[in-house]
């Protein structure tokens, strides 16, 4: 049996003030328009349905739109909640959809059944796993040790009794130890929310979301982030985005094969003077309807410099410089700050840490200026 497997849809989700609905529209059109081309038995969708509890009601018209034109085009769809769903609102009407194919994960219980498909080498047992924390687990089994979170997978797990001599498959939405984050990713300081990947050793696939870069956690047994089909960060500015497909064969025979994905809009970076970065020479060519984190590195600060560079790059969503002021600000101790401080003293300390030099003579006269005639308005 062959499945899609995708994850972190995050719809609803802003990328700095820009909207993404448009965006995530496109890039489900393509994953139906591929699942119609390759005609898998099913798609897993692995949690982080909406990027918010309650989501906003575009986003939850553009999903149901993408599991209606799934079910159209012949797929079974495995949906599970992620930490950013409500796992009762996603499951909403979920007994009714099973009749069509589509099997969403309730809350946790205490216990998973699995969904049981048939084919030529048996059956194949896919047990879909909301995202869970130790305190849900913990009501349910009070006799049990669990003081985290690999204790409380295990329990989970162990509830299952899944028969390792069969296949199995595990949707699950968790940070698996040795996982590589990006920025847009909740982060537990600490790692206290890190799963160990020994607990997923009697599934012959492990389809997990959660991690946003597409990677393989284990070398036992397929334990694999799918990853986003969409960027939502600059920190994944340099990955590519794709769809995993499983192939499950006989117990033990499990193959993956990666089909990429192509947004409408890219996230991308771009560097440079300002002069370099406006002369069409330089855009020529490229989308420049991508969006853009520019790094400018003109040693004076361009006026304006977003607004302007937006006539080209109308959606630049961070600007930053690197020249010499910003790599001799980055060395800078903070400035000690104390009740005795003058605003002209506190003004030499916040110029210099921004600027990366003292602030000069003509200019501090200007300041002093300036105090002295906002303290006159306020007297009057």
């Amino acid at each position: 049996m062959r499945f899609f497997h995708i994850s972190d849809l995050h719809l609803g989700i802003k990328l700095y003030e820009f909207d993404l609905l448009e965006d995530q529209r496109f890039i489900l059109d393509q994953i139906i328009s591929k699942a119609v081309a390759e005609r898998p038995e099913g798609i897993f969708i692995c949690g982080d349905i909406y990027d918010r509890s309650v989501p906003p009601e575009a986003a939850v018209r553009l999903f149901d739109d993408f599991v209606s034109g799934l079910s159209d085009a012949g797929l079974k769809v495995f949906i599970i909640s992620g930490n950013h769903d409500s796992s009762d609102r996603l499951a909403f009407g979920s007994r009714l959809m099973e009749d069509k194919g589509v099997y969403i994960s309730r809350s946790y219980n205490g216990h998973v059944s699995p969904v049981v498909l048939n084919d030529a080498y048996g059956p194949l047992n896919i047990y879909l796993l909301p995202f869970i924390r130790p305190a849900a687990v913990r009501r349910f089994f009070e006799d049990e040790t669990i003081s985290d979170y690999t204790d409380a997978m295990r329990t989970v797990i162990n509830e299952m009794q899944a028969d390792p001599n069969a296949r199995n498959i595990l949707l699950s939405h968790q940070f698996i130890t040795g996982a590589a984050r990006s920025e847009s990713e909740d982060i537990i300081v600490g790692g206290l929310d890190n799963v160990d990947a020994s607990v997923f050793r009697d599934f012959d696939y492990t389809a997990l979301g959660h991690i946003h870069n597409a990677q393989n956690i284990s070398a036992d047994n397929p334990v694999r982030y799918c990853g986003t089909p969409l960027k939502y960060s600059i920190s994944e500015a340099s990955q590519n985005k794709s769809v995993t497909v499983v192939d499950i064969r006989e117990k033990g025979n499990v193959s993956l094969e990666f089909i990429p994905l192509v947004p409408m809009r890219d996230l991308r970076e771009i560097r440079g003077n300002y002069d370099d970065l406006m002369s069409r020479w330089n855009y020529e060519g490229t989308n420049t309807k991508d969006y853009i984190h520019v790094t400018l590195t003109d040693e004076t600060d361009v006026i304006d410099a977003v607004s302007r560079m937006r006539s080209v790059y109308p959606n630049i969503i961070k600007l930053d410089y690197d020249n010499t002021r910003t790599r001799t600000v980055s060395h800078i101790e903070p400035v000690s700050v104390s009740e005795s401080m003058s605003h002209l003293d506190l003004f030499r300390g916040f110029f210099k840490l921004q600027n990366g030099k003292d602030i000069t003579d003509e200019q501090e006269k200007l300041l002093v200026d300036l105090i002295e005639k906002i303290r006159e308005e306020d007297n009057q």
